[in-house]
This record gives structure tokens, C-alpha cells and sequence, in this order.
């Protein structure tokens, strides 16, 4: 009998949903962006990380249709375990991540003391596949 693969994305996923910011009366998420990490950019507002951003988590859907600028809303994974992008420089077991290039995480950089209002690293990377992507737990 053959070892079962784990499957850690179904474990206690935690979704919430909001807002999505726009740029020029445009939403700067679209369905392309589905899978992808996302941050907080305002009052329940959410849009796609930046180099170095607080990781909000992952993009599992947005409603309506890429055409229904400003009526759409975003359901994110704000918890649980999830399957994430990475870029350079590529995390190791037991990380944390900010916002990478394009779409992705990456390791935090280490700080001797965290800024006002905390450290803007999240989560516990669990399993790191090459250069690909990680397993995190959003904590």
C-alpha cells in the first residue's frame, strides 16, 4: 500500500471577504490574480502585494466578472494553510514572508527590533518546493 499524499491545503481554512481597491476607477485585482497573495490597503480593502508588503494571505475568488469594475468583491484566506508563489530570496522550513515580485512571497528579511506597530512578516513556511513555491500556515 502506497503513502497517501497530504493534502494540508483542506485543514481549517479561514476565509473572509472584502473590498477591492481600484486604481482609476478600475479593480486592481482581476482573474488572473486568483491563487495569488494579496494585502490589506485599506478599510477592508484588499489588492495584490508588493515587493516587501504585509502578506493579508490568498486570493481563492472574486465575484461577478472582470468587467464589474467596483461591484466585485474578493474572498481571501486570511488562515489556515495554503500554497503560495515564492521568489527570491526563497524561504527555508519555519520563515515567515512579506510580498515578493509579481505575485509572490519571499523570506523576511531579519530586523533586531520591530517597527512601530510590529514586524510585517506572517506565517510559518511548513515545506519549500525548490524555487516554486511553499506550504504556509497563515498564524
Amino acid at each position: 500500500m502506497a503513502i497517501r499524499d497530504q493534502n494540508l491545503e483542506s485543514i481549517a481554512p479561514i476565509l473572509a471577504t472584502f473590498d477591492i481597491k481600484q486604481t482609476s476607477s478600475v479593480d486592481d485585482l482581476k482573474d488572473t490574480n486568483i491563487g495569488e497573495p494579496v494585502t490589506i490597503t485599506g478599510n477592508n480593502e484588499t489588492g495584490p502585494i508588493g515587493a516587501d508588503g504585509i502578506l493579508l494571505g490568498k486570493l481563492i475568488s472574486l465575484t461577478l466578472t472582470d468587467n464589474d469594475d467596483g461591484s466585485r468583491l474578493a474572498t481571501v484566506q486570511i488562515g489556515g494553510i495554503c500554497k503560495l508563489k515564492i521568489s527570491a530570496t526563497v524561504p527555508v522550513v519555519g520563515d515567515r514572508v512579506v510580498g515578493g515580485t509579481s505575485g509572490t512571497v519571499k523570506q523576511a528579511a531579519t530586523i533586531a527590533t520591530d517597527p512601530a506597530g510590529g514586524n510585517v512578516a506572517r506565517g510559518t513556511v511548513l515545506s519549500v518546493n525548490g524555487a516554486t513555491d511553499c506550504i504556509l500556515l497563515l498564524n
